[in-house]
């Protein structure tokens, strides 16, 4: 049975929704905020209606009060007649589940109050996994357990409730708006809209158009109004990527509106609030830009008030076991082949591998993987040509090892082995003991390093290295 809370002053709205919904539905009465607040935390609500007409309250009252209802965790369906109707659309823009007319159809109703009831279940469902996996609520998108993604978590936290901008960096595919979307779903503006905008996608004669908006006869073409992002994302979050392709142009007119707080449309004098949660992203270095100047430092300074960098994935490569049988069992589903696991010896090939297009690489291969699979495991000749290459890198790994083992000191294979060895040392005292950017360096992979580096002689002539990983 789902538990339903009515906000409204009509007594006879209750006797036929009592009636009329049937037994599947119990509909409890409640005529002020205070009682809806008494049986939302009793637990006996599990979705509310609420009916935006009254003959005692003010209008405006009554928004007031139905608001404060919407931002609470029980989804709401506002209740209300045609001559509220845009008031009730713009209250289901700001978080409410859906729309009912009054006086209301029951079929309409009853499908909007199970969906809404099923909506809230799922995500209670998803919020239980999420702490069994011990991954932050709402962060369910991002994967890996290293320590390198716990750092991300611990700032993402950090950030969801202050109205700060924050610069989300990392190299391409490593999940900048994941990032992004997880400290809008973790802090008080979750039910509000999360509005994503890519600035290199956008031609530079539309870019300022598309952001700020548009009335009609702003420029040649325009046949109407437009709202731009900036409205569109409301008490939400606006998630520009990309921030560092924005021309010099358009970067004076954002940092207009990050100073001042409000903007206005193309062909229009009128200035509005801005009220949404600005978060940025490149993976670009700015700074190097700032100094090249082709960004403006006084913009960097405004939109890096907070910096969370996405790892690449070739810096914690134990994470990626658990991201590759995501998309086997994401891609399995989609493609309609079920698949088991991946075998040990293509999980081995997937580590060693650089990664340099970070996680969408990773789910690319995968993805082509399932493809040629022919039983319901993963194996390493069902990857790609490029993890292949990296399993070239696992055959010369083999051939230092026999090198070492059997070519006597002094013979020019023995020599050409030492040369390797003090290459890879010299690589690692030179970025700090850093393995990853060590490898990086020299263009081979991070396991290929670790081989070399384990030949080396107790009695070289040179210091033995600290295990060091990468940060």
């Amino acid at each position: 049975m789902i538990k339903v809370g009515l906000y409204s002053e009509d007594r006879t709205l209750h006797t036929l929704l009592s009636s009329a919904l049937g037994k599947d539905f119990e509909i409890l009465l409640e005529s002020d905020e205070d009682g809806m607040n008494l049986i939302r935390a009793a637990g006996d609500c599990d979705v509310m209606i609420l009916d935006l007409n009254s003959n005692h309250n003010s209008l405006q009252d009554r928004i007031g009060c139905t608001q404060r209802l919407i931002e609470t965790q029980v989804p709401a369906v506002i209740m209300a007649d045609d001559g509220l109707r845009s008031t009730a659309f713009e209250l289901v823009r700001s978080g409410a589940f859906g729309y009912c007319r009054r006086p209301p159809s029951i079929r309409d109703l009853k499908t909007m109050l199970s969906r809404a009831f099923e909506n809230s279940t799922l995500k209670q469902q998803l919020q239980t996994v999420q702490q069994q996996l011990d991954v932050p609520a709402s962060c369910d998108q991002l994967i890996g357990s290293s320590p390198q993604m716990q750092r991300v978590y611990q700032l993402i936290h950090r950030v969801t409730n202050l109205n700060a901008s924050v610069l989300v960096t990392g190299e391409s595919g490593t999940g900048k708006e994941l990032i992004a979307r997880a400290i809008h779903n973790l802090g008080s503006r979750s039910s509000r809209p999360f509005v994503a905008v890519s600035c290199g996608a956008i031609p530079e004669t539309l870019i300022e158009a598309e952001l700020f908006g548009h009335e009609k006869g702003a420029f040649t073409g325009t046949v109407g109004a437009r709202e731009g992002y900036f409205e569109l994302a409301a008490d939400g979050t606006l998630f520009l990527d990309e921030i560092g392709d924005l021309s010099l142009f358009t970067q004076v007119k954002l940092l207009r509106v990050l100073q001042q707080m409000e903007f206005n449309r193309l062909g229009s004098s009128k200035l509005t609030p801005l009220r949404a949660r600005l978060i940025f992203a490149t993976h670009q270095n700015l700074g190097k830009l700032v100094a090249e100047g082709k960004f403006r430092q006084d913009l960097f300074y405004r939109i890096n008030v907070m910096q969370i960098e996405s790892p690449p994935l070739q810096e914690h490569p134990e994470d990626i076991p658990r991201i590759a049988r995501h998309f086997l069992r994401k891609y399995g589903q989609q493609y309609q082949k079920p698949m088991d696991d991946i075998e040990p010896r293509a999980i081995a090939l997937l580590q060693s591998h650089r990664w340099p297009g970070n996680v969408r690489e990773l789910e690319n291969v995968i993805q082509r993987a399932i493809i040629l699979s022919l039983d319901k495991t993963i194996h390493a000749e069902d990857l790609s040509m490029t993890i292949e290459e990296a399993e070239a890198d696992l055959g010369d790994i083999d051939d230092v090892v026999d090198i070492g083992d059997y070519h006597p000191a002094g013979s020019f294979e023995r020599q050409l082995r030492d040369y390797k060895v003090r290459l890879a040392v010299s690589a690692v005292r030179e970025n700090n003991g850093n393995k990853t950017l060590a490898a990086r360096s020299l263009c081979i992979s991070r396991a290929y390093l670790h081989r070399l580096i384990r030949l080396e002689e107790p009695d070289a002539a040179f210091e033995p290295l600290r295990d060091v990983e990468s940060a």
